[in-house]
């Protein structure tokens, strides 16, 4: 799903887990798991964190915004000339959690990065869920 507003735009991802909120935070929040569905990072769960996801194209400059602990985290992705926020918000359901992904700032003009992220947000995700269902 993506959402257009005049200046910029959002790549947004929904997904149901069959896992509580703790262990999708888990894979949210703990480097050596991130590192396993995302990139290799330094991350730490506290706002005003600066840290680098780093893969074989390059690296991406963070910094945490918001932290509410299973519930929601945001920082700022930072790489070349974009200039965005990815936004995570939890929430419990009846068979476990629902997970959501947005990252917004992307410019009408940087079709690239938007067609990478509406691509590769979604297997991130799925790599995600593969990782919290070996959590005990």
């Amino acid at each position: 799903m993506t959402e257009t507003t005049e200046a910029t735009r959002a790549v947004v991802v929904e997904r149901d887990f069959p896992y509580p909120p703790s262990k999708i935070w888990r894979a949210l929040t703990q480097p050596h798991l991130i590192a396993e569905w995302l990139m290799s990072n330094n991350f730490s769960p506290e706002a005003g964190h600066r840290f680098t996801l780093s893969a074989d194209w390059g690296k991406v400059d963070c910094e945490v915004q918001t932290v509410e602990t299973n519930r929601s985290l945001s920082y700022r992705w930072d790489t070349k000339d974009l200039r965005s926020i990815v936004t995570w918000t939890l929430a419990p359901t009846a068979t476990g959690t629902s997970l959501r992904m947005e990252q917004r700032g992307f410019t009408t003009e940087q079709k690239s990065y938007f067609q990478g992220a509406t691509v590769g947000w979604p297997r991130f995700i799925a790599q995600l869920g593969e990782v919290a269902s070996r959590l005990d």
